[in-house]
């Protein structure tokens, strides 16, 4: 498979360069209770590894992950395991703690010691000595998880110790990633932020003052938006760093990448 020549942007607390583009694994574990317009059958794990490693090989080296995605750690540690240690050290992995899903239901726990254990958890099923990015991964209540303090305290501890490269935290709302832009902790933060949902657009300008890297989730608005159309003007904002687009074709990604180009 050939590789396109994606190209890298970085942020002064990120600590590394990252692919424009980065890849969403959430579909390889999990198709229960999802936002998209369409159900889908989960791939197999050989199919799934596969195309974790075809990602990589396309030249997508951000892989985001969750443990809350069901099967995909599992899945995205098999195929990163195989991998040449070369090849390995380019891919920017990140994941996220806070949430966990389990019998179509979603459960939260922002305490300390829990964020510590997840990580750790994370950090076998990944099969990786460390990640690149932990994402706290909100429930709603930003501003009252960053004031408690307890899940960045665990994660400025794993950073420490170099079990994560960045802390990131994933808001729900503008006054949410405006309190977590302050918090001296936080690195980087993960928005929705596309055409139709701009409510962020203030924290894109405050995030590139502070060097704080900002990585878009949910930028096709879970399968809704034209990528043509969508991923180019999220892109033309300076601020940010990652645009994360999931999906198991791999034809269709080699196309959302070749947008950036």
């Amino acid at each position: 498979m050939s590789s396109l020549n994606i190209p890298l942007r970085t942020s002064t607390r990120l600590g590394r360069s990252v692919t424009a583009i980065g890849w969403g694994a959430f579909k390889i574990g999990r198709n229960q209770g999802t936002k998209y317009p369409q159900a889908y059958e989960l791939p197999s794990e050989s199919d799934s590894v596969a195309l974790v490693r075809k990602v990589i090989a396309l030249g997508v080296h951000a892989i985001d992950t969750a443990p809350a995605y069901g099967l995909s750690e599992h899945r995205v540690g098999l195929a990163l395991a195989g991998l040449n240690p070369a090849v390995r050290q380019q891919v920017f992995l990140s994941t996220k703690a806070g949430e966990q899903f389990s019998d179509g239901v979603s459960r939260y726990d922002f305490a300390h010691d829990a964020i510590f254990k997840s990580v750790h958890e994370s950090l076998a099923r990944l099969q990786s000595e460390s990640v690149n990015v932990v994402w706290i991964h909100s429930d709603g209540s930003d501003i009252a998880i960053l004031r408690d303090g307890g899940a960045i305290a665990a994660l400025d501890s794993l950073k420490s110790t170099g079990k994560i490269g960045a802390i990131g935290f994933s808001p729900k709302s503008p006054e949410g990633a405006a309190v977590a832009l302050l918090d001296p902790c936080v690195d980087a933060l993960m928005i929705e932020f596309h055409p139709n949902a701009q409510e962020m657009r203030a924290i894109l300008v405050a995030a590139e003052k502070c060097g704080k890297a900002i990585f878009v989730k949910k930028p096709l608005a879970s399968g809704r938006l034209d990528p043509a159309a969508s991923i180019p003007w999220i892109l033309a904002h300076s601020a940010v760093t990652c645009v994360v687009v999931g999906g198991l074709s791999i034809e269709r990604l080699r196309a959302n990448a070749s947008l950036v180009v």
